[in-house]
């Protein structure tokens, strides 16, 4: 059978989707057999449903893309799982269904030919089930993250959270353990076997977490104080306000709480439980016939009463002295499970009612020093009665010293271990348990029970006259006393100087106790071997309340290896890890009022890091859709680098996946910051777009790669705005609102990318701009709502944004409409002229005329002119202001490969960049150009390096802190990840009508002037045709001291306005001529003519010398055409 275990997840890589199921279809997940009631009832903000149909329902989509996604994925299954003989559940069982080949366990199915694989069917039915067990142990995740989701949105108390926890983890374990009938080859049962006993492992460090920090102190009812007061009221009183009593009593509790589940267990299992004997069975049936055939022994008793042994100094037979023994085993187990009554009724019933009269005295009442035991006890007057004849205390310590005795004497005649111990447990006698205590709990019980009721007794002590000297001679004992039961006892001291006789077995304080479980000489080795389990550790970290020791004990089990942060280590146990996170958040809000500074901060640095681990690993296992219940929790920062990082990662990812990921960030986050220690969604939103616009890496065979590189990252830089076009979920605060940002945000963000588009792909080829498209067609659907609900939004300049992004629209309309004709163009250059159509020759003029009809509308656009801004950029300050220019380029050939720059290079690019305007206005604008070339530098010692510019037209020096390495040299060099990029920033002075007031002109003023003359490659003194690439662009207002303000947008629009409508111009001039050539004339040639020397539309100054040769060599080869086709129409007529 093929078990996928979780007990080593490797080193699992978030980019690797390779065990994403292929076919899943993101509904519910199919959990384990064994899930709580909680979990059924709750509606987790995550739970998903049945995309098209789920047999009552169609379910709606809010998003388009989402909606056309799952019929793709509904279509695709169903076809599957009707491609082969195998019905169509069992086998889409078996696709939604992880690979494990990166966890080392081969699937026996592999080499199973096609015609074994159809006949295989009952086979892979019967696996089914396993297949569900296998993931048994994953359930827990979207369990855990279902009950803490409810926790945090109020449903839950954390009291109730942790005991939810607990019975989750034991579900699960039994589940996984006994919840399969099919028969498991010996390692699979080996594992499935360790996989429910690490459950059982936390679901008991849950339990002890309740016990000390989740349950609550209770108040002793005040109708069952009695006057006069009695041993065991004041025994309760005790230990309710003592620290150290209620510590170890609690303790208690918890370990009899495990040990009485266990035995639940074992009954729910097997049927059967412990101390099921037939009646009488413990009358020593052996015996008794023995005496009746007149045998005589003298080691064998002659009578039959409970005292025979000891009075005559002889024994049982051996059949019913182990029959006695298992009896006492039982009885063992039952105490050890805080059983007591069930005890009792077990001794009763096996004919021995005189030894349960020896557990408990004074009339069955239950003496346990709890509020619990004293309420349940209720008014009983008997134990007062008693105390009133015989004084406080006395019963108690005589029937403490009768158990003494009786388990000294037992043990001293090598009597029954089980017997002794029993004897034991009531008097505080370690020595005589801890060698039937075969495990870590059964050792721990005993102690913390026998330092609890030596307690008790020395607090009782103080009530009986004389008690003060008696407890002098107690200090004197403790303070001799190391704590490690090695002294010897004094079996002559009496009842009346109780618990004399057992206070040196007694730790004198809890680290002292732990410190006795983990030595070798006084504990089973089992015991020892037990302290070094991982819930062990953790257990007595909490016994102790060392959380800060904690936190770090988690963070060595889960923290990735030396050297690379993203690996974990083989042992790692992703259980663990779950367990970890969740306990950090727990102890997080239980201790909130409690922690210290130094505290604060482990919990908080070190919690963080276990959190940050957990969310990274759910996403790493496709759980994107329960992160956000853990991000939420994480430092601000963290957060944030948490979710960019996973949207990064899935930025290619289907649909459905993008949207888990949006889902869980919009749901668990604020969507505006607020807290300043908490993320938001917009800071998240800002991050992602902000470094989508960067370079990313790459390696390229040869420079011409360079370029295709970066114009292919444009789609990548689109994808990004995905995020932004799920609809949020009517379930978060203000839905509507929120929307209309998201929508806002896109649209500002959309802008700036079709700006920067729009000078890349100027390129004449029939390749479209996928970045461009892609954007316009994820922000087709949410812009169709009402331009009115978007209004009310000021802040956001909305009627500029939108019409921003009109004119794109129509733009890359125009565009799309060019780059058609021109593939129509070369599909039929490469058909010979007399074997071409009608038709071809048709589609081709049409697509023409569609070109130019859409440019020229385009162009004609005078009272709103394409990409003009109506905004007035009006600044008070009395300090001047500067305007900045920042730009991400590369230098391109007019082949299209790209150049590699170096310092010359830069050195003569910045001077072109200044020869390209007058001297006059590089000095009265102060205008100021730095080319700045990426440096790698190392992680010692700094040096200033030079870097060349230009500073009111001369040469200067920029100085930058760069990295002496270890060898002493400097290392400066072009960073491998974008080394063919170049810096460039440009600065003036702002003035009226150029970054003041009202605009003068439409081309981005004197920085539109400086950075166009690059990027259409018409730069004075450099190299001819070489062009800026454009890879991020960006314009700002900035202060005197260089600190950046606001966005300078009409700079940019500016700068495409000088590139982008002279090449459309271009573009149309160049279909004109197609036309003309064609003998089918254009109707608007005239128009386009006028528009360009019309000074009122202000075209021609945005056109370059170059441009404007190119311009009036198409006119006068249009003109030639014209004459020629003139010519051709009289010569015809």
């Amino acid at each position: 059978m093929d078990v996928e275990m979780e007990t080593s997840p490797g080193n699992f890589d978030p980019e690797d989707l390779s065990i994403r199921e292929k076919f899943r279809r993101y509904g519910k997940r199919q959990s384990g057999s064994s899930i709580s009631p909680y979990q059924e009832n709750s509606v987790p903000k995550y739970s998903g449903t049945r995309l098209l149909f789920d047999e009552q329902s169609i379910q709606r989509q809010p998003n388009a893309a989402l909606f056309l996604e799952d019929i793709k994925l509904e279509v695709e299954s169903f076809e599957a799982d009707h491609s082969e003989g195998t019905p169509a559940r069992v086998q889409s069982a078996f696709k939604r269904r992880p690979s494990i080949d990166s966890h080392g366990i081969s699937d026996v199915d592999a080499g199973i030919d096609p015609i074994r694989r159809v006949g295989s069917h009952s086979l892979k039915s019967c696996k089914h089930e396993d297949d569900l067990l296998a993931d048994a142990g994953e359930a827990t995740f979207a369990l855990f993250a279902s009950l803490l989701d409810s926790a945090f949105q109020g449903l839950l108390s954390i009291p109730d959270l942790i005991l939810q926890f607990e019975t989750s983890s034991r579900n699960v374990s039994e589940s996984i353990r006994y919840g399969s009938t099919t028969w498991h080859r010996v390692v699979e049962d080996k594992l499935l076997r360790q996989k429910a006993l690490l459950l059982l492992d936390e679901a008991a460090s849950w339990s002890l977490l309740w016990h000390l920090y989740g349950k609550g102190n209770e108040e002793l009812p005040e109708e069952l104080i009695l006057s006069p007061t009695t041993s065991h009221l004041e025994a309760c009183q005790f230990v309710a306000s003592d620290h150290t009593a209620q510590l170890c009593l609690r303790i208690v509790q918890w370990l009899e709480g495990l040990a009485s589940k266990a035995l639940d267990l074992e009954n729910k299992v097997r049927g059967s439980h412990v101390g099921t004997y037939l009646p009488s069975s413990g009358i020593w049936h052996h015996t008794q016939r023995f005496l009746k055939k007149g045998v005589s022994n003298s080691s064998t008793v002659h009578h039959l009463d409970f005292d025979a042994s000891t009075r005559e100094h002889a024994t049982l037979l051996p059949d019913d002295k182990k029959q006695d023994e298992s009896l006492l085993e039982d009885v063992w187990t039952l105490l050890r499970s805080g059983r007591l009554e069930e005890a009792c009724d077990l001794c009763r019933s096996a004919g021995q009612p005189w030894r349960a009269a020896t557990l408990c005295p004074f009339g069955g009442l239950d003496q346990f020093p709890s509020i619990e035991s004293l309420v349940k006890n209720g008014k009983n007057r008997t134990l007062q009665a008693i105390e009133l004849e015989s004084g406080i205390g006395n019963q108690w310590r005589l029937w403490k010293w009768a158990c003494y005795c009786a388990s000294e004497r037992i043990s001293g005649q090598d009597g029954g271990k089980y017997e002794a111990a029993v004897y034991a447990a009531q008097c505080s006698n370690l020595k005589c348990m801890l060698p039937i205590c075969t495990n870590w709990e059964s050792a721990c019980w005993a102690m913390a029970k026998s330092w609890l009721d030596v307690q008790v007794d020395v607090e009782l002590a103080r009530l009986r006259p004389g008690g003060i000297d008696h407890l002098k001679n107690y200090g004197d004992i403790v303070d001799g006393n190391s704590g490690d039961g090695e002294s010897e006892s004094q079996p002559s001291v009496g009842p009346e100087n109780w618990p004399f006789q057992v206070l040196n077995q007694q730790p004198r304080q809890l680290s002292a106790l732990l410190q006795k479980l983990h030595s070798g000489d006084t504990v089973h080795e089992a015991v020892t071997r037990g302290c070094k389990e991982q819930h062990r550790q953790i257990e007595m970290n909490l016994m102790v309340g060392d959380i800060p020791h904690l936190m770090d004990l988690l963070w060595s089990w889960i923290s990735p290896s030396e050297g690379d942060p993203n690996v974990f280590r083989p042992y790692g146990d992703p259980q663990m890890i779950r367990f970890g996170a969740h306990l950090v958040l727990v102890l997080r809000y239980l201790l909130a009022d409690q922690m210290k500074d130094a505290f604060r901060e482990k919990i908080t640095v070190v919690g963080d890091l276990v959190v940050h681990m957990y969310a990274m690993y759910l996403f790493s296992k496709q759980h994107e859709e329960l992160v956000g219940i853990y991000a939420s929790q994480l430092a601000r920062h963290r957060c944030i680098e948490l979710f960019v990082h996973m949207m990064e990662l899935r930025l290619n990812a289907s649909v459905h996946v993008k949207h888990k990921i949006f889902l869980s960030a919009i749901e668990y986050l604020p969507f505006s910051p607020g807290d300043a220690s908490k993320a938001s969604f917009e800071e998240i939103i800002d991050s992602v777009l902000s470094r989508s616009r960067e370079i990313k890496s790459g390696k390229f065979d040869k420079s011409s790669d360079v370029a295709e590189q970066h114009r292919l990252q444009s789609l990548q830089k689109a994808m990004a705005i995905q995020w932004l076009c799920f609809t949020p979920p009517s379930t978060i605060t203000d839905a509507k609102a929120v929307s209309v940002k998201l929508l806002l945000h896109a649209l500002i963000h959309s802008n700036i990318l079709f700006r920067e588009f729009s000078l890349i792909s100027m390129w004449r080829v029939p390749a479209m701009p996928i970045g461009a498209h892609t954007l316009l067609s994820f922000l087709a659907e949410p812009l169709k709502q009402p331009p009115e609900t978007l209004y009310s939004f000021e802040e956001y300049n909305v009627v500029e944004s939108l019409k921003e992004f009109q004119d794109w629209s129509e733009y890359y309309s125009c565009d799309a409409k060019y780059r058609n004709w021109l593939k129509i163009e070369s599909e039929i250059a490469e058909v010979p002229p007399l074997e071409l159509s009608l038709e071809e020759k048709q589609r081709a003029i049409a697509a023409a005329n569609e070109t130019l009809d859409s440019s020229v509308m385009l162009l004609l656009r005078k009272e709103n002119p394409w990409l003009v801004s109506d905004e007035n950029n009006v600044y008070e300050s009395t300090e001047p202001v500067f305007l900045e220019l920042h730009a991400t380029a590369m230098l391109c050939l007019p082949s299209g490969d790209c150049m590699c720059p170096d310092a010359t290079m830069c050195t003569t690019l910045m001077s072109a960049l200044y020869s390209s305007v007058s001297e006059e206005t590089v000095l009265s604008r102060q205008l100021m150009s730095v080319c700045i070339q990426q440096i790698l530098v190392g992680p010692t010692d700094e040096k200033s390096v030079s870097f060349p510019g230009y500073l009111y037209g001369q040469p200067f020096f920029m100085t930058f802190n760069v990295t002496r390495t270890a060898d002493g040299l400097v290392n400066v060099t072009i960073s491998p990840r974008d080394n063919y990029c170049i810096e460039v920033v440009v600065r003036c002075l702002a003035v009226e009508g150029d970054g003041l007031g009202s605009l003068q002109l439409c081309g981005g003023g004197v920085i539109g002037s400086v950075m166009a003359a690059g990027f259409k490659g018409e730069l004075a003194r450099f190299q001819a045709g070489v062009t800026l690439e454009i890879s991020r662009l960006d314009a700002w207002y900035s202060s005197n001291d260089a600190s950046l303000e606001g966005p300078a947008t009409y700079i940019v629009q500016g700068i495409c306005r000088r590139c982008c409508l002279p090449e459309l111009i271009l573009r149309c001039m160049q279909v004109s001529v197609s036309l003309i050539q064609s003998g089918d004339p254009p109707e608007n040639h005239d128009e386009l003519i006028e528009l360009v020397a019309c000074p009122e539309t202000g075209f021609l100054h945005l056109f370059s010398q170059h441009q404007l040769q190119e311009f009036l060599l198409l006119e006068r080869e249009y003109s030639i055409y014209k004459m020629e086709l003139q010519e051709k129409t009289l010569i015809d007529s």
